[in-house]
């Protein structure tokens, strides 16, 4: 996933979504919206992250046979992996330890995608 215009989209929409995040959190702080207007505006973020993940599946779609396996293998490993630690941690969850927010889960699932991915490309050269 290295090309000029898949890394501008990537960046536009991320940009966006920071933007969306950012001025949601700023309205929803310092004004009282309405009961149906404030979930729009605190789901507003989510319409950059939709096209976000439009962008890495038509990246995904340019890709040549070797590299879609190298990030179907990373995207395995990081499913994989998000599932074993996330259980894991609900279990100690019914221990007493505090409870994570649902936010964690999704940086743990990017790392994993990252690191799988260096562990296949590693794997083909």
């Amino acid at each position: 996933m290295k090309s000029k215009q898949y890394l501008k989209e990537l960046s536009a929409t991320l940009a966006v979504y920071c933007i969306l995040l950012f001025g949601s959190i700023e309205l929803l702080q310092n004004v009282k919206v309405a009961a149906p207007w404030r979930d729009v505006v605190a789901l507003s973020p989510m319409v950059a992250a939709i096209a976000m993940a439009w962008v890495i599946l038509r990246e995904l779609r340019r890709m040549d046979e070797l590299q879609v396996r190298i990030q179907l293998e990373a995207l395995g490993f990081s499913f994989a992996g998000t599932a074993i630690l996330t259980f894991s941690y609900g279990f100690l969850e019914g221990l007493g330890y505090p409870r994570l927010s649902m936010f964690t889960v999704w940086p743990i699932l990017a790392v994993l995608w990252i690191v799988g991915g260096l562990l296949a490309r590693r794997r083909y050269q």
